[in-house]
């Protein structure tokens, strides 16, 4: 009980209208009177932050207080603090100087991002690009009230995070372009998911305000239920109403993006050790390798010996964004350097090193490592995870959910969010409806998180990525045997899992229809083998069709236990009559996990 006699409670910094009626034990319909008569429009799943939630809480007879979050602990553990700031931690206070914001502009995929970039740096790169969509990656710098802002134009999200994956995180601020036309779509769900899992302050350029059907109060809303509740509504993110066709809102966005930075420490040492991130490369014929570098800390100057990942060489040329040379560049300028030996990867980061002597022993180091990893590789699975935190090692248990509709997301969600207790939190990345796709593993290995999934399936693309950066996925299709294993690995009590061993690839060349059997099909092994035993799935236009046992196994009329590679065969699956030329079967078997 509070001196004022009224019984206390804790509230997080934002909740669901739902939560709060649960934590005050009122009904959500008393929760949403005492919000309408102060004005609040919300519906039973909306978030409201804690200052709204604190005069409902008042008025239903509670006095709240604000749930105390240990928060450098929690982005230390959860690894979001980039490599290069990391690296410069070690440099002197008294060192670091202020250096311009860096911005990565993201959103769905024809809300206008390089249009708006196009009005920034007043250059017409849109209506020069296939489709008006950016097919590169590129970093600008622009001037407003005698500061300067640096702009990463990427291609998307995807971008974004193969850059954090490799521990770079170029961006200090993400603007999120959303249409008011259009509002909240799937990949400005997946935007918000992959910014925030980055822990970078968003600011909403709410795009499109000319159109006559923009209606910015209910693209407002759908970001408030995305957790993007806007300043003018007593939230804490910036909304910026703009349209970057006829340039009217560029000024607003360029002042919210310098007030942000003020609230932010953003500093470098221009005379430190020299780091940065690469932000493209490619191979020029006339010019050789040509890399774009943002410089993150130090200075770069012509001649340096440059190393990033496996790729070095001394600068041979040097160039500022608008193509002009330059000979020295400091913090969060974008530069053009030519004379690498190979191109390095996007999202890298680089270093300056003494001599190219020094960069070869770096080089050596880091091929010995990448070979010792991937024979020591260990995926996050939910053992591992789950040992971690027992270790003290974790605090939390990151995943992405999908799910085939929403009727069955939502559920799912409220189920495992139920699942956190004191010890351990679960800490849902992104959730969405549809297969899992290559950015959804991109995420889980940038975060290292696992990935979960209900009635859907993953393609092969996805699944071959998952294999490469050590990524579990773990499919279900019944939603109670999902929470389950998710409770048992947080009480570690987790059966071993099995997964699917791809063992065989054919491609379907004829249908045979056979009155005893069905349909049979015709097929010719493209890789590994078919066998008489396992099990099958038909996979058509990259989506999985139908799976079940392998029914029969014919070569040339004999019944036969396997077929390899370069063999034609008569393939059967049980219960299944409706292959069609150009299927592609998948043959697996189930075999126990070796992870974790």
């Amino acid at each position: 009980m509070s001196e004022n006699g009224l019984k206390t409670i804790i509230l997080p910094t934002s909740l669901t209208v739902r939560e709060l009626a649960e934590i005050t034990e009122s009904s959500p319909i008393q929760v949403i009177k005492v919000l309408m008569a102060n004005g609040v429009m919300a519906n039973i799943n909306q978030q409201i932050d804690f200052d709204t939630a604190a005069v409902v809480a008042s008025e239903l007879g509670f006095e709240a207080s604000l749930q105390v979050y240990e928060e450098e602990e929690t982005i230390a553990e959860t690894g979001t603090i980039p490599l290069w700031r990391q690296m410069i931690s070690d440099e002197s206070p008294s060192d670091l100087k202020p250096r311009p914001p860096v911005v990565t502009i993201l959103g769905h995929v024809d809300h206008g991002k390089t249009t708006l970039l196009d009005a920034i740096r007043q250059a017409n790169v849109a209506e020069g690009e296939a489709g008006g969509i950016t097919q590169h990656i590129g970093a600008y710098q622009v001037e407003h009230k005698n500061a300067t802002i640096t702009f990463l134009d990427t291609p998307g999200h995807a971008a974004f995070t193969a850059m954090r994956s490799r521990g770079a995180q170029g961006a200090d601020i993400v603007i999120l372009v959303v249409a008011a036309d259009d509002g909240v779509m799937p990949q400005t769900k997946e935007a918000i998911a992959h910014a925030k899992a980055a822990q970078v302050p968003i600011i909403v350029a709410l795009n499109k305000m000319d159109r006559p059907d923009a209606n910015p109060d209910f693209t407002k809303n759908q970001l408030a239920e995305a957790g993007l509740v806007p300043d003018d509504w007593d939230g804490d993110t910036m909304i910026v109403p703009l349209s970057a066709k006829k340039k009217e809102g560029i000024d607003d966005l360029l002042e919210a993006i310098l007030l942000t930075s003020e609230g932010m420490e953003i500093l470098a040492n221009p005379n430190g050790s020299t780091i940065g991130t690469i932000i493209e490369a490619e191979v020029d014929r006339a010019k050789g390798v040509m890399a774009t570098l943002l410089v993150q800390n130090g200075t770069v100057s012509m001649g340096d010996t440059v190393v990033s990942g496996t790729s070095y060489g001394r600068i041979k040329a040097m160039f500022d964004y608008k193509g002009n040379p330059l000979k020295k560049a400091g913090p969060s300028t974008p530069i053009q350097i030519m004379g690498l030996n190979e191109v390095p990867h996007a999202g890298e980061l680089f270093q300056v090193v003494k001599n190219s002597k020094a960069a070869l022993v770096i080089v050596d180091e880091r091929l010995n490592d990448a070979k010792e990893k991937r024979s020591n590789a260990k995926k996050a699975t939910l053992e591992e995870l789950f040992s971690r935190v027992q270790a003290g090692e974790e605090q939390e248990l990151r995943m992405i959910v999908k799910a085939d509709v929403q009727g069955s997301l939502e559920p799912i969600v409220n189920s495992l969010n139920d699942l956190s207790t004191g010890d351990i939190t679960i800490n849902i990345l992104h959730a969405e409806t549809g297969n899992i796709s290559e950015n959804d593993i991109m995420l889980a290995a940038a975060s290292k998180a696992i990935v979960v999934g209900f009635n859907v399936t993953s393609d092969s693309a996805a699944r071959k990525m998952a294999e490469t950066e050590g990524v579990s996925v773990r499919l279900y299709n019944i939603i109670y045997r999902l929470t389950e294993d998710v409770e048992k690995a947080m009480k570690g009590m987790l059966e071993p899992e099995y997964v699917d061993k791809v063992i065989g690839k054919a491609n379907v060349l004829a249908v045979f229809k056979v009155s005893k059997q069905g349909s049979i099909a015709g097929c010719r092994v493209v890789s590994g083998e078919l066998r008489r035993n396992a099990k099958a799935r038909v996979i058509r236009n990259d989506q999985v069709v139908y799976e079940n046992e392998v029914a029969s196994l014919k070569h040339e009329k004999e019944d036969v236990r396997e077929v390899r590679t370069g063999f034609e065969c008569g393939i059967g699956i049980k219960n299944y009559a409706d292959f069609q030329v150009g299927d592609q079967i998948e043959c697996y078997v189930k075999q126990l996990s070796t992870d974790g």
